[in-house]
């Protein structure tokens, strides 16, 4: 899901039977998001406008009656300000009525508390609320980096996951 792929390697990045969607981080070195999809999934990339924030959206066309779904996956770097997160809540917001989204994350928001759903600093008390208003529910409940959830899993859908 992150990434920090630049030109001084001389590798490829490509699975048999995958597409490889990918964003990289602009106007910094390193950085970036990718998600695989089989390519047997009709899938698209949704183009954000919005450069400074590390998201990229996927929509997946449902089958056979099946809703699609809409995957993100973001990369929030620790030291984010205040205006690219309200960049990234006003995506979020625009996604979020779709019936079937999940996003996958590294929010770098080391202080919440997912099992009381509570935070000791603004911006993850700013966070917290955004994802309570877009109906999304965090599904890691242990520890995946360092004592603490890191990668995070969000959906607006039970049995989505």
């Amino acid at each position: 899901m992150e990434t920090g792929w630049d030109d001084s390697h001389d590798w490829s990045a490509a699975m048999d039977d995958y597409m490889l969607f990918w964003r990289d981080r602009q106007g910094k070195r390193g950085g970036g998001v990718n998600l695989y999809v089989r390519e047997s999934l009709d899938s698209v990339e949704l183009r954000a406008c919005v450069y400074k924030v590390e998201t990229l959206w996927i929509r997946i066309r449902g089958k056979a009656n099946k809703a699609d779904v809409l995957v993100g996956v973001s990369c929030r770097p620790p030291n984010q300000d205040d205006e690219v997160d309200g960049f990234f809540y006003k995506q979020l917001a625009d996604v979020s009525k779709l019936p079937a989204l999940v996003l996958v994350s590294d929010f770098y928001l080391l202080d919440i508390c997912w099992e009381l759903n509570t935070a000791e600093k603004r911006q993850s008390r700013r966070f917290l609320e955004r994802m309570v208003d877009n109906f999304l529910l965090q599904l890691i409940n242990e520890p995946t980096r360092g004592g603490t959830p890191l990668d995070l899993l969000f959906t607006n859908r039970d049995g989505l996951d």
